[in-house]
């Protein structure tokens, strides 16, 4: 009989030991705020994004008028 094939473990990525070391620096209440934080950065630069878009298509749709 063999034995069962030994399967190597995949190394954390940054994000991974990042948040590893900030779980054992910081209570629960500042890491949920880090996060919401976050969050509403990436949202910020989501509309920020769709902004844009959107004055870009007006623009060429007023460039075509009438």
């Amino acid at each position: 009989m063999q034995a069962a094939p030994v399967r190597a473990t995949a190394i954390p990525s940054f994000t991974d030991a990042l948040r590893a070391v900030e779980s054992l620096l910081m209570s629960g209440g500042q890491r949920t705020a880090r996060r919401n934080a976050w969050t509403s950065v990436l949202e910020d630069r989501r509309r920020a994004k769709d902004r844009v878009e959107a004055e870009r298509a007006l623009d060429r749709f007023t460039a075509v008028g009438p």
